[in-house]
């Protein structure tokens, strides 16, 4: 008698919805068998606003290889455009300039001329022979916004406890004259072993004076980037510059 094999599709949807602005998350899983590529782990951001996205995930680590289809839209509209791919480790003057470490590891989608103030849906889905596994992500780019961080921050004293410190703007945010941005500047240091910080901002500049600092303590000085009215989050931190406050001459 001959053995006759049954196939399963399982389908699971997950809705969550914040409110106050933030994204409406969709989570699709269709399984068409017992071993689906993961589901892909999407994060999207606008690093210039308005027309710099980018969504990226971290390839499937497990066999049989994983290749994956990338579509938006508008949320009212049956349109669907594709997505420029960029495999993980490929180069293009259009990806983001500063990127993370594991960035190399990371698949890239492009989504140019976004329009403002508007409802996009982004399907991700990840495809194998053994199956399927779709990501359903809807934002507004003005949700997403995240500049890359300043760049070339440096300090100089300007007397025995008083610093002064410059940055730059990043590169990547090419509408500066248009869309402006802002600043906040964190500074570190340890106090017998404890930690302390202090958050200073918003300045829209690009240098602030630091006043009454320690002599003989060592800062940390970092600065992140948001856009001047608000829209979406602070870039990363930039990178640490240490600096040490001269002793006084007894």
């Amino acid at each position: 008698m001959a053995a006759t094999a049954a196939s399963v599709c399982v389908t699971v949807t997950l809705l969550v919805c914040v409110v106050g602005g933030q994204a409406l998350e969709l989570l699709r899983v269709t399984s068409t068998s017992s071993n689906p590529p993961s589901t892909p782990t999407v994060n999207c951001r606008c690093a210039s606003y308005p027309n710099m996205t980018f969504c990226s995930w971290p390839g499937s680590p497990r066999s049989p290889p994983t290749h994956y289809i990338a579509t938006y839209s508008e949320r009212h509209r049956q349109l669907v455009t594709p997505c420029r791919l960029f495999r993980p480790g490929s180069a293009s003057s259009d990806l983001d300039s500063a990127p993370s470490p594991s960035s190399e590891r990371l698949w890239h989608c492009q989504l140019p001329n976004l329009k403002l103030l508007t409802d996009y849906i982004l399907n991700v889905t990840a495809v194998s022979f053994a199956g399927s596994s779709s990501h359903l992500s809807s934002f507004m780019v003005e949700d997403i916004v995240k500049p890359d961080p300043p760049v070339d921050v440096r300090v100089s004293p300007q007397d025995t406890k008083n610093l002064l410190l410059e940055w730059s703007h990043p590169p990547t945010w090419t509408n500066l004259n248009i869309f402006p941005l802002k600043y906040q500047i964190l500074y570190q240091w340890e106090n017998r072993g404890t930690p302390k910080s202090v958050s200073l901002g918003p300045f829209e500049g690009t240098r602030v004076e630091l006043n009454r600092l320690t002599a003989g303590r060592t800062y940390l000085f970092q600065v992140c980037a948001k856009e001047l009215l608000g829209l979406g989050n602070c870039s990363a931190w930039s990178s640490p510059v240490k600096y040490t406050i001269p002793r006084t001459k007894s």
